[in-house]
């Protein structure tokens, strides 16, 4: 049910934040008592609830950040999210939702991390809080949660994996736009943009050899393809990115 847990907590050295998007489904706990984090995705500005879901984003969010600032993160596999909180990862695709008011108990969720002073003892929180919520994904979904936080080689047609998980590729484009308000071509192009991202972290790779083992058709496409999702070139996201990817702070 859950890919992993992180946090961050202290006073940040820089106050601007770019998150490219990443590819993931997570409900994040603001344990700042005091103030409200202001975000921008797209054109749109929001003011960060104390716990808010966000879904698949297919732009980058920007965040000012104060100064201090604790973040409790849980990343869910988007099959989940359905069971989880009563309706489809998409809806909470590009904007953060205030996930009290689609769950109330989140309310006393957020009490209980903020009596916590360490990282294990709120693990241990969320361990106890989801032991009651097991949920059982049939094969055809194990697949897809599989697949899309697969970080490897993309070289697969939407033929392809419909035969795969076993999908006519009407449902399977039903399936995909469920967890990630895209449907599978578009979903397709977005793996190859995230396994370029991973292989500007983990590779000396030149962009060009990355284009080429991204499958993209050349290196134009590749810019494009990669600035339509980042609002940036590769070159550019390489020049400022952080240890932490898909983050760029200044």
């Amino acid at each position: 049910m859950i890919h992993s847990i992180w946090q961050v907590a202290g006073y940040p050295d820089l106050q601007n934040e770019t998150i490219i998007p990443k590819g993931v489904v997570e409900i994040i706990f603001d344990l700042e008592e005091d103030g409200f984090v202001e975000a921008g995705i797209g054109d749109k500005k929001y003011q960060l609830s104390k716990c808010f879901v966000n879904g698949f984003n297919r732009y980058p969010v920007k965040l000012q950040l104060p100064w201090k600032h604790t973040f409790f993160g849980i990343r869910f596999h988007p099959g989940v999210i359905k069971n989880l909180l009563g309706a489809p990862a998409c809806e909470f695709a590009n904007h953060p939702i205030d996930v009290s008011l689609v769950d109330i108990s989140f309310n006393s969720l957020w009490h209980q991390l903020m009596e916590k002073r360490s990282f294990l003892e709120r693990i241990a929180v969320i361990s106890d809080w989801m032991e009651n919520r097991i949920i059982n994904l049939n094969p055809q979904e194990k697949l897809l949660n599989y697949f899309l936080n697969d970080t490897s080689e993309v070289e697969i047609t939407t033929r392809e994996l419909a035969a795969t998980v076993c999908y006519s590729t009407r449902h399977l484009s039903r399936k995909i736009y469920e967890l990630t308000a895209m449907n599978t071509e578009e979903t397709l192009l977005y793996k190859k943009y995230l396994r370029s991202v991973h292989l500007i972290h983990t590779t000396n790779l030149s962009l060009t050899e990355i284009a080429y083992q991204c499958r993209f058709y050349d290196q134009a496409h590749f810019i494009r393809s990669f600035k339509e999702f980042a609002q940036m070139t590769p070159g550019n996201y390489r020049q400022n990115k952080s240890r932490l990817p898909g983050h760029i702070f200044k």
